[in-house]
């Protein structure tokens, strides 16, 4: 059975040299991909101003022995080269992360069945009508537990669609909620590179 994995690519905050060696990185490792027959898509980068240096990556993998080749990418990866952006620079050590990337849990799809209601007398100006008709609605997204209550109109039926309707705008809030967590969650990657232990180290 396949698997999907997804790496982050990261220069961290290092200087333009560390952006060099992140381009570098993910062309090595796209290249190792096709070696290894496991399917490679780059869904997004973050490129600086000079062309094929990048500051971070966002690559899936797709195989059957996508799980050990994305493990034997995982971790720092060390470039040794002289700058040529700042050719006297002493400094020949450029480093690279990269980290697996957990996608953010999508909810279930939003149906239906898998509300369940409550009905309760609305509160309220109503007059007697309000009062002695069970019209209120509360929608539970089982799945969830999210729960909307709802007593505008003075139907149950017309409750229950108006519940429906902003259960799933409210689904729909918190799944935006997570995936910008789960986005900031990787920009603070780049603040934690770490330096030495390289599992590969690459030389020009």
């Amino acid at each position: 059975m396949e698997q999907i994995i997804r790496l982050s690519i990261s220069a961290g905050t290092g200087p333009e040299e560390c952006a060099f060696a992140a381009g570098r990185t993910l062309e090595k490792l796209l290249d190792s991909a096709k070696e290894h027959n496991i399917s490679a898509e780059v869904i997004e980068t973050t490129p600086t101003q000079i062309k094929g240096n990048i500051r971070s990556a966002l690559v899936s993998l797709k195989g059957k022995e996508v799980l050990s080749f994305a493990n034997s990418w995982t971790g720092v990866i060390q470039w040794i080269w002289q700058s040529v952006y700042r050719p006297h620079h002493r400094r020949k050590n450029w480093f690279v992360q990269i980290t697996p990337y957990d996608e953010p849990a999508m909810e279930n799809v939003f149906l239906e069945k898998d509300v369940r209601f409550e009905t309760a007398k609305a509160s309220g100006p109503g007059g007697q009508y309000v009062n002695k008709t069970e019209s209120a609605v509360r929608a539970i997204h089982i799945p969830t537990g999210k729960s909307v209550y709802v007593q505008e109109e003075r139907s149950q039926l017309m409750n229950k669609k108006t519940a429906i309707k902003k259960l799933a705008e409210l689904l729909d809030e918190e799944q935006v909620k997570t995936e910008k967590l789960s986005c900031s969650a990787r920009r603070h990657t780049h603040y934690e590179l770490e330096r030495g232990n390289p599992i590969r180290v690459f030389q020009l």
